[in-house]
């Protein structure tokens, strides 16, 4: 159980780098929903549920759908 936690994080940290590199919108809130999903699931193995449900529903639900809706209303690539 250790080693997938230190797998999760590790991808957490190479997620967020992502993000900040990538000058494609959509593809940054792509890799950021998936960064929410593995938070989520990094919160049920610290048998943290009711964090991870609340992560899932708003950081991979609610705020994936404000962005898309936001950059389907701008330019989707950066200058």
């Amino acid at each position: 159980m250790q080693i997938l936690n230190v797998f999760l994080v590790i991808f957490l940290i190479v997620a967020a780098i992502m993000v900040e590199r990538t000058k494609d919108l959509l593809s940054a809130v792509i890799i950021f929903t998936s960064y929410s999903l593995m938070m989520a699931l990094l919160w049920l193995l610290l048998r943290a549920p009711d964090v991870a449900m609340t992560e899932a529903a708003i950081g991979a639900g609610i705020t994936t759908n404000l962005f898309v809706v936001v950059i389907s209303r701008t330019r989707r690539t950066e200058k």
